[in-house]
């Protein structure tokens, strides 16, 4: 009877043991899951956070690169207003006849110079165009071609 009592009670407490140990290995094994879990979600939420400051870093430079490039075009703009009207005052009466004819004759007087020692120039190397050269006669064409086609799309 000893024995039966012994066996059931060392079952009993065996498997209460077994049970006790069990149920600490999955808590354990829980816990040590929810501590990968917590671990993992506080790097994707660093990675998110500075993928974020990144983004936000990026749209502030584009901001700042949109102001400047704003300012420049303002700058270009006033500058070639400015431009214009000085163009505009150049051909402007002032009254004084000595003024007057200097101011009709040194435009096309500067051009012709200008012209004749690109013109020598261009003789000097055989007829060789370079980049300068296409680039001036382009210009050539530009001002006296494009400007009566604009002149004549006015009208």
């Amino acid at each position: 009877m000893i024995t039966t009592l012994l066996s059931f009670i060392g079952g009993s407490a065996f498997r209460l043991l077994f049970g006790a140990v069990m149920d600490w290995a999955n808590k354990k094994q829980d816990h040590q899951q929810e501590m990968d879990l917590q671990r993992l979600q506080s790097e994707l939420e660093a990675t998110r956070h500075a993928r974020d400051l990144e983004r936000i870093r990026l749209q502030s430079d584009l901001g700042i690169k949109e102001v400047i490039v704003a300012g420049d075009i303002a700058e270009q703009k006033v500058m070639a207003d400015a431009f214009l009207e000085a163009v505009k005052e150049t051909g402007r009466a002032t009254g004084i006849k000595f003024v007057d004819a200097w101011n009709a004759g040194i435009r096309p007087a500067g051009a012709s110079i200008s012209l004749a020692i690109w013109i020598g120039t261009m003789i000097a190397a055989g007829m060789v165009l370079t980049d300068f050269d296409r680039t001036l006669i382009a210009a050539f064409l530009g001002i006296f071609v494009g400007e009566r086609i604009h002149e004549r799309m006015k009208r």
